[in-house]
């Protein structure tokens, strides 16, 4: 008998989405209303598998509550960095319960990479971008390793460094970025806030408007974007696990 060819096993080392697939995505939804998006994209999971990323901030609950209305079981991950205030790690829990998630996944930085580099925890006083990668870039980095996309909460109204976020993006791992609300307003927000009686952080109050790590976060003052209360007084403005949306690029259109 004769022998049969040996098959070889090759390793897909292809992108799992190309920016054409963003553009198809995003001209595919064009004008299409964020929850008929949302459960189009999801019911019928178009997008591989997702996990929604969730810092349970200050307007977090309007995305994780239109997420859930299309499917409860999506997994939300939330990452514990060892910074955060009291207040939210108690609202991750009374929202979780709230909305009904099914899958909420917490998750934090590698101990023995927090004590080999940051063993006194005060990097985040002489090295911002040192503390986001330990407490943040690596470990979530990892969480998504398993996932063809990512959901963020992303609005273009809350920098002017997000002026041009599209609902559909490309990470520099070749994933799919999902920004539901990106077109949303301020006005927007608030509305769904009040319509489903969602409740809020409470720190908002306060005039915290985005919520980070405590030590990075500070009050927002009159006239100010949301975003400014993070890292006040360094030339920072994202943690990286995003990075700017610059106008006109091509391969990130606006929808």
């Amino acid at each position: 008998m004769g022998e049969v060819a040996r098959k070889i096993d090759r390793l897909d080392v292809a992108p799992r989405w190309t920016a054409s697939d963003a553009i198809r995505l995003n001209n595919l939804f064009r004008g299409t209303d964020t929850p008929e998006m949302l459960r189009e994209v999801l019911g019928n999971h178009m997008l591989g598998d997702v996990a929604l990323v969730s810092s349970f901030g200050a307007e977090s609950a309007a995305l994780l509550h239109l997420v859930a209305q299309a499917d409860p079981n999506v997994p939300v991950i939330f990452l514990d960095t060892g910074k955060h205030f009291p207040e939210t790690l108690a609202y991750v829990h009374e929202l979780a319960e709230f909305i009904g998630l099914k899958n909420l996944q917490i998750i934090g930085p590698d101990a023995e990479v927090i004590e080999k580099r940051d063993g006194t925890g005060l990097r985040w006083s002489y090295d911002p971008d040192g503390c986001c990668e330990i407490r943040k870039v690596i470990p979530l980095a990892k969480a998504l390793a398993p996932f063809d996309t990512s959901i963020t909460g992303r609005k273009a109204f809350q920098a002017s460094t997000r002026n041009a976020l599209p609902r559909f993006e490309i990470d520099a791992e070749g994933r799919l970025k999902f920004n539901p609300l990106a077109s949303w307003t301020k006005d927007d927000i608030e509305a769904y806030f009040e319509a489903h009686n969602l409740p809020r952080h409470p720190l908002e109050a306060q005039g915290y408007l985005s919520i980070g790590c405590a030590p990075c976060t500070s009050v927002v003052k009159a006239g100010e974007d949301p975003r400014s209360g993070r890292w006040r007084g360094w030339d920072k403005t994202e943690c990286g696990i995003h990075t700017p949306v610059e106008d006109g690029d091509p391969n990130q259109p606006s929808f």
